[in-house]
C-alpha cells in the first residue's frame, strides 16, 4: 500500500466509508423502481441478498451494472439510483455473510465463484438484456477481478478501482502488515456495519499506540482490541505471497483469456494503488493485443476515497478543478460504450490517462513506458555524516568514482525498543503530504539526501527506482524510503514512498535472512505512480529509516517470524549505506518531456 507518513487506519477508513459521503441531487426527480430483498441463489445453494434499482417504468430489458460489496449495499445507495436514472439497472449484492446475504464471510476467498453466479442470474432475468457490468472500488475493485477470472458468459465489462490485490497491497505491504487489519477486521465482523466504530480514529489510535508500547506480539492486537480474529491469525500465517495469495488473483493463463473491455482507476495517493497496477501490468504482460487494446488506464491526484469521490483537499495539498472528475458520468459514458454501443468516452484520448500536480492538466499516452521521455539518474554521495536535513547528503548526477576503501559509508542505528517515535504519533495526521515531522526528528535512526536545486519547472511522471548498497548486524530488518519535493520556501511534499522487508529483498515469495557484515544491494522498485511538476529551484529529498511506528508491523530484527516477536527477541541494528564506485547507490526518476494537456471533464453538478 501506498503508506505516506500518516496512520494507514485513517487512510483506508474511507475504503468502506467513501461511498456514504455521496448524496442525491435533490433537483432530481427520483425516477426509479425498486426490487427489495432479491435472493441470488449461489452454486452450494446459498443465497446473496440483492437490491435491484431500475429505471421507473423501465420499458424493455436493459444492461445491468451492479456493486458486490462487504461493506453493506446501502452505503451504495446514491450510486444505484444515479445509474437507475441514467438508463442502467444498477444491483447492489453483499457479499456472502455480510448483510443479509446467507452464509458466513471469509475475506477474499468466495468472491470468485459467487461474482460468476451473480453475474449469470443478472443476465437471465426479465429486465435484462443478457449484458453485465461491474462498478465499484477497493474491495468491490478486488470483487471485479476475482468474478472477471472466472469467466462468467455473460460479463461484459468492469471498471475496478482502487483494486486491492491479495499479497500485493493487502493483507500486507511489501511483506509489512499493519494494525489497520484489525480495524478493517472488526469493521468487517459479524453482518451489520460498525460504522461509527471503524471510524473513530482516536480509538485506534489509543490501540495502536497501547500494542507498540505493549511489548507484545503483533499476533496479539486482535485480543487487545477486544475482537479475536481467527482471519487475522490466519492471515500472519501467510507473510510471503505463497499459493494462498495467488489463488485469489488471476494466473497469468487468465489474463491471456481476458478480452472484456476494461477500465483501471487509481490514485496518485491510492493505498490500493500497488493493487490496482498490479492486475494492470500483468494484463500488459500477459494478455493478448486485443486484450491489451481494450484495456484502459485513468490515474488521478486522489486518495483511495477520491478514486470514487474526488476531493480537492488531499493530505494538505490544494489541487486544481479540474482534478474534480465527474466519475459517474465517466462510468455512465464508458457503460454507454461497452454495453449500448455508444462511443468512447471523449475524456479517455489513449489508453493511458493521468494528472499532472501542480498543474492541474490530464495528460494521456498509449502506454505506461511511452510516458517518460528520460531516465535520471542520481547518485548518493556523503562524507558520512548524511544523519539529518541540516547535514544531508547529496543526490549527484555524476556517478562515484572512490575506492570503497577511500569513501565513508553513512550509518544509523534503529532501536526496536525505542518508543520516542511514538511522541510522534498521538493523532490523526491529516496533512500527511505536507507534514514533516518523521524527516525532522529522526531519533538517529535514517538518512537524508538532497538533490540540487532544479534549473526549470520539470514533469516527473511514472514510478522511481531505488538501488542502495547496505550492511547489516542483524538477519532481518524493515526499510522505508521516502521522496518528496523540498520546495524553495522550505515546505515540502511527499512525492512517494516504498518499503522493503530485508528478508524479502529476493523475493517476496521466499525469504532469504541477512548474513551479518555482507554488503548488499536492495532494489526499492514498489513505488507507485505519480505525476508532479516539480517546480524550478525545488530539490528532491531522499530519507530512507527503519520504519518505527505506530501504524505499522514492528520488526524486532531477530530473524523469526515478525508477528510474534517481542522486546525480548529484540536487536538493535546498525546499517552501514554505501556509496562508492562498487557500490553505486542510485535513484532513477522517470522524466517526461512536453505532452498536449486533456481538455477535462470536470465534476460541475456535484455529483461525483
Amino acid at each position: 500500500m501506498t503508506l505516506a507518513p500518516r496512520s494507514l487506519a485513517v487512510a483506508l477508513t474511507t475504503c468502506a466509508l467513501a461511498v456514504a459521503l455521496v448524496t442525491p441531487d435533490p433537483a432530481a426527480e427520483p425516477d426509479i423502481d425498486l426490487v427489495w430483498a432479491a435472493r441470488i441463489p449461489m452454486r452450494d445453494g446459498v443465497r446473496l441478498n440483492a437490491t435491484v434499482f431500475k429505471p421507473k417504468d423501465q420499458a424493455g430489458p436493459l444492461p445491468v451494472v451492479f456493486t458486490f460489496t462487504p461493506y453493506i449495499s446501502d452505503t451504495y445507495y446514491a450510486r444505484a439510483r444515479y445509474f437507475a436514472q441514467h438508463g442502467y439497472v444498477f444491483a447492489l449484492v453483499d457479499v456472502r455473510g455480510r448483510g443479509n446475504s446467507e452464509g458466513e464471510f471469509a475475506p477474499f476467498e468466495n468472491e470468485a465463484h459467487d461474482g460468476h453466479d451473480v453475474v449469470e442470474w443478472l443476465a437471465a432475468q426479465p429486465w435484462s438484456d443478457g449484458k453485465v457490468g461491474m462498478w465499484g472500488g477497493s474491495y468491490a475493485g478486488f470483487d471485479q477481478w476475482a468474478t472477471l477470472k472466472e469467466f462468467p458468459p455473460h460479463l461484459a465489462t468492469i471498471v475496478p478501482a482502487a483494486a486491492a490485490a491479495p499479497g500485493v497491497d493487502f493483507p500486507y505491504w511489501n511483506g509489512v502488515a499493519s494494525p489497520y487489519l484489525v480495524q478493517w477486521a472488526t469493521y468487517t465482523s459479524g453482518r451489520t456495519p460498525q460504522v461509527n466504530l471503524f471510524g473513530d480514529q482516536d480509538f485506534w489510535i489509543s490501540k495502536f499506540r497501547e500494542l507498540f508500547f505493549s511489548r507484545r506480539p503483533f499476533r496479539d492486537l486482535d485480543r487487545m482490541v477486544g475482537n479475536p480474529s481467527a482471519w487475522f491469525s490466519g492471515l500472519l500465517d501467510h507473510p510471503s505471497v505463497d499459493a494462498h495469495w495467488k489463488a485469489l488473483r488471476p494466473s497469468e493463463g487468465d489474463y491471456a483469456r481476458i478480452s472484456v473491455p476494461i477500465l483501471t482507476i487509481t490514485g496518485h495517493y491510492d493505498d490500493d494503488q500497488p493493487g490496482a497496477m498490479h492486475y494492470y501490468r500483468m494484463h500488459m504482460a500477459h494478455g493478448t493485443p486485443e486484450g491489451k487494446r481494450r484495456h484502459y488506464l485513468l490515474v488521478g491526484p486522489w486518495d483511495h476515497a477520491g478514486t470514487r469521490t474526488p476531493n480537492r483537499e488531499v493530505g494538505g495539498l490544494t489541487l486544481g478543478p479540474a482534478s474534480l472528475v465527474d466519475l459517474n458520468a465517466l462510468h455512465k459514458a464508458w457503460y454507454d460504450w461497452t454495453l449500448k454501443g455508444g462511443p468512447p468516452p471523449a475524456f479517455l484520448k489513449d489508453r493511458v490517462t493521468y494528472y499532472v500536480v501542480p498543474s492541474d492538466e490530464w495528460k494521456s499516452a498509449p502506454d505506461l513506458e511511452s510516458i517518460a521521455g528520460e531516465a535520471r539518474t542520481l547518485y548518493l554521495a556523503s562524507d558520512g555524516s548524511a544523519d539529518t536535513v541540516f547535514r544531508a547528503g547529496a543526490l549527484m548526477d555524476t556517478r562515484p568514482t572512490a575506492a570503497p576503501a577511500a569513501s565513508s559509508a553513512d550509518r544509523f542505528v534503529y532501536d526496536p525498543r525505542d518508543r520516542r517515535p511514538a511522541a510522534l504519533e498521538t493523532g490523526e495526521i491529516k496533512s500527511y503530504l505536507t507534514d514533516q515531522r518523521y524527516v525532522m526528528n529522526t531519533f538517529g535512526n535514517g538518512v537524508v539526501f538532497h538533490s540540487e536545486p532544479f534549473a526549470e519547472d520539470t514533469e516527473v511522471t511514472g514510478s522511481v527506482r531505488l538501488s542502495v548498497w547496505m550492511a547489516l548486524d542483524v538477519p532481518d530488518t524493515d526499510f522505508r524510503a521516502s521522496l518528496y519535493e523540498l520546495r524553495v520556501d522550505g515546505t515540502s511534499v511527499l512525492l512517494t514512498e516504498d518499503v522493503k522487508r530485508a528478508r524479502y529483498r529476493e523475493s517476496l515469495e521466499k525469504e532469504a535472512l541477512v548474513a551479518p557484515g555482507a554488503v548488499l544491494r536492495y532494489d526499492f522498485d514498489g513505488f507507485p505512480f505519480f505525476s508532479r511538476r516539480v517546480g524550478k529551484g525545488s530539490r528532491l529529498r531522499l530519507f530512507l529509516r527503519c520504519p518505527n511506528t505506530i501504524f505499522l508491523e514492528k520488526n524486532h530484527n531477530s530473524g523469526r517470524a515478525v508477528a510474534d516477536e517481542t522486546d525480548l527477541d529484540a536487536r538493535t541494528a546498525h546499517v552501514a549505506v554505501y556509496h562508492d564506485r562498487e557500490h553505486p547507490s542510485a535513484l532513477v526518476l522517470p522524466v517526461v518531456p512536453a505532452r498536449p494537456a486533456v481538455a477535462g471533464l470536470t465534476a460541475r453538478d456535484g455529483r461525483r
